[in-house]
């Protein structure tokens, strides 16, 4: 296949698979200007499929630094009115939400972490609605990538330029299933794949999973009524999408007060455009009482003290070490792939979705069950080819879940 017939596969599997856009449905899409013609043709796509209206909000990478480094101290406390209603009435009107991703991972690198974190604090708070929509799959939504000149350099620095863009569309087309115009299908078979694993896990009802590896040796209770999921989703209408493409994991949410141990990052974290790595968490109780970090300490510690809920885990998500990412033996410095090579923890709020009936529950709610809430969900990666994780039944039954990296079952 030509490069161009795999860019109209791509956007067609993110329309027609990824969104599942349905007839009259509006959308909205948020990437950068570096996507526009890729952007352009899923508008297309998306209108062909039935979507009564397609808006785009382009941030520019220049203009993005410039706010950072040039806007007075009290821009990072406010959030515009407009940009809270255009998310709300997306949410009244049953809309879908597409971001595509071309981020610089190194665009906010020397700015002020105060700055950062002070907008990352607006954000939550102003956007509350639509960021609960978001995680409880009221409404559809995706994201998927595409390559920009800065994000291809950082993965492919031993390239010459001009080799640097074509070999990150290469991968990325490659880890997406693009390339024999079957893509559509092999997500069909892909998805029902990681449906089956999560419905093994749903059977056995592990309280509680163990894992070690080099640098880990944490324990991980579960809520009594978790629910394992895979990347496939269903909106309040109960529409199937695809919320992460690539997606080769399945997740649950973690019991907040359930957690002890240490637990050591096996890939970067790349954070509000900033690189921490080489770092080791240790919790207890579930709460996060240590941080030590050789890159990005300061931001890490500023992480996890955005609000409360932020030195909680929300989400815990098995991934093996010999997914198609992983195989790749290339680290892209994004945290929609790399969670994809890796089993990985996140920081903050919890998907209600993974709680049998917690969708729609307030916040209160939610923290009575067991599960965490923040306005932070932050993905870092832990998985390695010496992780080994073991499941204890009710009965105190132990059985092996990952051996050396990959499934045991």
């Amino acid at each position: 296949m030509s490069f161009q017939q795999k860019l109209e596969e791509y956007a067609e599997l993110v329309v027609k698979v990824g969104l599942n856009i349905q007839k009259n449905q509006p959308l909205l899409i948020n990437t950068t200007t570096d996507t526009i013609e890729f952007t352009r043709l899923i508008v297309k796509k998306a209108y062909e499929a039935g979507a009564k209206r397609v808006d785009v909000n382009y941030t520019d990478e220049v203009n993005a630094r410039l706010f950072y480094d040039l806007a007075p101290d009290e821009a990072f406390h406010e959030i515009p009115k407009w940009s809270v209603m255009q998310r709300d009435e997306l949410i009244e009107n049953k809309g879908a939400l597409l971001w595509i991703d071309a981020d610089n991972p190194d665009l906010l690198e020397g700015v002020s972490i105060e700055r950062i974190s002070n907008f990352q604090k607006a954000s939550g708070k102003a956007l509350e609605r639509y960021r609960k929509a978001v995680m409880s799959d009221v409404i559809t939504w995706s994201i998927v990538a595409m390559p920009s000149a800065k994000w291809a350099a950082k993965v492919f620095p031993q390239l010459q330029p001009e080799e640097q863009m074509q070999a990150l569309w290469d991968l990325i087309f490659q880890v997406v299933r693009i390339g024999e115009g079957t893509a559509v299908q092999k997500w069909k078979e892909h998805i029902d794949h990681l449906e089956s694993r999560a419905e093994l896990l749903n059977a056995k009802r592990f309280k509680k999973l163990h894992y070690k590896a080099n640098g880990t040796d944490i324990q991980v209770e579960l809520p009594k009524e978790h629910i394992w999921l895979s990347g496939a989703s269903k909106n309040a209408q109960s529409v199937p999408f695809i919320a992460n493409m690539p997606t080769e994991e399945v997740y649950t949410a973690p019991l907040k007060t359930g957690i002890n141990g240490y637990v050591k990052n096996t890939k970067p974290f790349v954070y509000q455009g900033n690189v921490i790595d080489n770092f080791t968490l240790t919790f207890e109780n579930g709460a996060i009482v240590k941080v030590k970090a050789e890159t990005g300490e300061e931001l890490l510690q500023e992480l996890i003290q955005t609000d409360e809920g932020a030195k909680f885990l929300g989400e815990i998500a098995l991934v093996p070490h010999e997914s198609p990412i992983s195989a790749s033996n290339v680290l892209f410095f994004n945290t929609l792939f790399d969670e994809n090579a890796s089993n990985h923890f996140a920081i903050g709020e919890a998907y209600p979705t993974c709680l049998e009936g917690a969708r729609g529950l307030s916040p209160s709610e939610l923290e009575n069950l067991g599960i965490n809430t923040s306005i932070v969900h932050e993905d870092f990666m832990i998985g390695s080819a010496d992780m080994d994780i073991l499941g204890e039944l009710e009965d105190g039954t132990v059985e092996p879940i990952f051996q050396k990296g990959t499934w045991a079952f």
